[in-house]
């Protein structure tokens, strides 16, 4: 029999997803940044942001809420006018937004601010919520559009936060489980502890799953599907997306899946082939579990993929 669309809705709304208190508590917090970090851009440099934007899995909605397994971060995009994307570097941005974000919080331990390879980030202990400033060089020509810098090896990619987040929005309207299953895959992923498996490819696998499978049969059977995808196609073709435009990139990655918003970026690049066979293993491993457990009627089993927060009613 398995679980019935009830049942998951009811372990997503109550154990995934973000609470929305808590995503008010967030916004506030991520606003208050916003706002001191544009000021001191604003009167200390000459850098002009000439927009910001929320993004990432929280504006995404496909965000998990916080645990000892799951952490909450935000992606907040500076978009950032009068640099030549020839010449400019993420270090030298990443650099300036470390130095007042310091200067901005100066009762926080400098531990709690670092550079990574696309953002400086900010952690608030109290709440648990760590921000990503992800620094764009605006493309005047294309709205939304911008340049990414990686601070180790000087590339670039372009980027639209606006599209990424419209992917996800109109999966949604084409699916209204879509959110939840991606979710539900993270909560697996997390707990699995399957760490080159990134969100962003999570939600690209989920969407290519509902383009060729479609939507039909429950949330379960289509996390199991999402499972078997993983574990039979062993993430070894190409993915694109309909919103993919040419220029097309030429990959020799082990898996490669091409960002909707800019076909030269392969978002899974990172991906060994070691991990590459780790993730489908475990994908493997994991729809055994699930589909014992369905045939079975088993709900017990559901925790080996879950945790032991894993509950379908009060």
């Amino acid at each position: 029999m398995g679980l019935s669309n009830t049942q998951l809705r009811y372990y997503d709304s109550n154990v995934l997803r973000l609470p929305g208190d808590k995503r008010k508590e967030y916004h506030a917090q991520v606003d208050r940044l916003i706002t001191e970090l544009c000021k001191s851009v604003r009167d200390k440099t000459e850098i002009k942001i000439t927009k910001v934007v929320k993004a990432g899995s929280f504006a995404k909605f496909t965000i998990l809420r916080r645990t000892a397994l799951d952490p909450v971060d935000v992606d907040v995009v500076f978009y950032i006018s009068g640099r030549d994307a020839t010449k400019e570097t993420l270090d030298s941005l990443s650099a300036t937004i470390y130095d007042l974000l310091v200067k901005t919080y100066p009762n926080k331990s400098v531990e709690d601010f670092e550079i990574q390879r696309k953002a400086a980030t900010v952690k608030f202990v109290g709440s648990g919520l760590s921000v990503d400033i992800v620094p764009v060089v605006e493309d005047a020509g294309r709205p939304g559009f911008g340049w990414q810098y990686d601070i180790h090896d000087g590339s670039k990619i372009q980027t639209c936060a606006p599209c990424q987040i419209q992917f996800v929005r109109d999966r949604k309207n084409q699916d209204g489980d879509f959110r939840t299953l991606v979710r539900m895959a993270k909560k697996w992923r997390n707990y699995a502890e399957i760490k080159p498996l990134k969100s962003f490819a999570i939600e690209l696998i989920m969407a290519h799953v509902l383009a060729t499978q479609g939507k039909a049969g429950g949330i379960e059977q289509r996390f199991r599907d999402f499972l078997l995808y993983i574990a039979q196609s062993g993430l070894k073709e190409e993915i694109r997306f309909p919103e993919n435009t040419a220029p097309f990139g030429s990959f020799s990655d082990p898996v490669v899946i091409l960002d909707p918003v800019y076909s030269l970026n392969n978002v899974a690049s990172r991906i060994s082939e070691a991990e590459r066979k780790e993730i489908v293993a475990a994908a493997q491993e994991a729809w055994e579990a699930a589909n014992f457990a369905s045939v079975e009627d088993d709900n017990g089993v559901w925790k080996e993929l879950f945790g032991p927060g894993f509950k379908v009613e009060d």
